[in-house]
């Protein structure tokens, strides 16, 4: 037991480093932010087909309720995404990342909604330190502040990212995770297909090798693995865990694009992802007991 909760920890965090690398990629790409997410969308579509038909995984949907929920699914994604980005564009790697990994306690929030389950009250206490680390990523209550901007844009992001897990989760059991992600990523490939008619894509020239990276480590191969990680553990652990995102984005960020967090920035983060080793102690207990 204690082998296999190491294996599937271990793997959970290698997904969260390929996810980290959106941070640097979300903010040094140049293109519109609908653009980018169209050609994110595109291109992982294609490697995710690829790999399910080489994996002979199959992509049939079993039934139309099944159809809805990868429609709605896609949908919150997609605005996940799309927010996110705008998160990073207005303020940096540090404030998008952090401020949409209030995820994990909005997801604890909502999970007992979606799931026969006891709302836990430990997650009351992680919610305060999120919403008080929030606190210190934007002090200043401005709406013309860049950083107020982009931690709401991450907020929101947040709200929609969770929504979309717990709508997963009830179908992760029932279908291989690549095949879910597929359907993620062509759902939205249609869906913003009109962007590229009234936005700039010229750009693409010169971003491709970047957009590449965004569409196959970032997506195909991250958000698939994190999928997975459902069949393992409760989306709001599975959420909490994956919490050291920003660690490894905000690292990528200086590594690459010499970006500097303030000090009110550390202390922000630090509130926040300090949920992470709360979580991942409490989970480890459980599984003891």
């Amino acid at each position: 037991m204690k082998e296999a909760h190491f294996k599937h920890v271990f793997w959970l965090t290698i997904a969260t480093i390929f996810i980290s690398t959106s941070g640097a990629l979300g903010k040094f790409i140049e293109m519109p932010t609908p653009v980018i997410i169209w050609w994110r969308c595109a291109l992982a579509a294609i490697c995710l087909f690829a790999f399910c038909r080489f994996k002979k995984i199959k992509l049939r949907i079993k039934s139309n309720q099944d159809l809805v929920t990868f429609i709605l699914a896609a949908l919150f994604m997609g605005g996940h995404w799309i927010t996110y980005f705008y998160a990073l564009k207005l303020s940096n790697v540090a404030i998008g990342m952090l401020s949409i990994f209030t995820f994990p306690v909005i997801t604890a929030f909502l999970e007992p909604f979606f799931f026969k389950i006891k709302f836990d009250p430990v997650h009351l206490v992680l919610g305060a330190l999120v919403l008080f680390g929030i606190y210190f990523l934007a002090p200043e209550f401005d709406l013309e502040n860049d950083h107020l901007k982009g931690a709401l844009f991450g907020v929101l992001s947040a709200v929609l990212y969770a929504i979309r897990n717990l709508m997963l989760k009830k179908k992760s059991a029932n279908y291989n995770g690549s095949m879910l992600m597929f359907y993620q990523v062509a759902i939205l490939t249609v869906v913003l297909a009109p962007v590229l008619f009234f936005m700039d894509t010229s750009a693409i020239v010169s971003q491709f090798p970047y957009v590449i990276i965004l569409a196959l480590l970032t997506t195909a191969i991250g958000h698939t693995m994190f999928i997975n990680s459902f069949k393992y553990f409760k989306v709001s652990t599975a959420s909490i865990i994956g919490s050291t995102q920003p660690i490894f984005g905000i690292i990528i960020a200086f590594l690459f694009l010499n970006e500097i967090p303030e000090w009110n920035t550390f202390i922000g983060g630090t509130l926040i992802i300090s949920t992470v080793v709360i979580e991942s102690v409490r989970s480890k207990r459980k599984l003891k007991a």
